[in-house]
């Protein structure tokens, strides 16, 4: 299960910390072997990668939002959090928590979570 916070609305500029409560790993040797992301979708657009991490940590962003994100794993609660700076209008949308099916993945085939409404004005 897959439950986001940290949603809201933000001036441009502003900054944001989005986080992700993850359950259903037995351990936080079983969590860290699945890739975990966040994803947005904007209205009328695809849902698209934001930040990923894989089992191996090495860490991916979309272009978009690279220098001013980081992603994290958060323990000792098996949590994922998202910190954005300079956000943008354009940043705006719905942000899902993501966590592959399988072990070892690249966050390719994903369980998601409902969302959080991040609003950029």
């Amino acid at each position: 299960q897959l439950v986001e916070s940290g949603g809201g609305s933000v001036q441009a500029g502003g900054s944001l910390t989005l986080s992700c409560e993850v359950s259903g790993y037995k351990d936080s040797t079983s969590y860290n072997h699945y890739c975990m992301a966040w994803f947005r979708q904007a209205p009328g657009k695809e849902r698209e990668l934001v930040a990923s991490m894989d089992a191996n940590g090495v860490v991916r962003y979309a272009e978009s939002v690279e220098g001013r994100s980081l992603i994290s794993r958060a323990y000792p609660k098996k949590g994922l959090n998202l910190q954005m700076n300079g956000l943008k209008s354009e940043d705006s949308g719905m942000y899902y928590c993501a966590a592959d099916r399988r072990r070892f993945g690249r966050c390719e085939d994903n369980y998601y979570g409902q969302g959080t409404q991040v609003t950029v004005s």
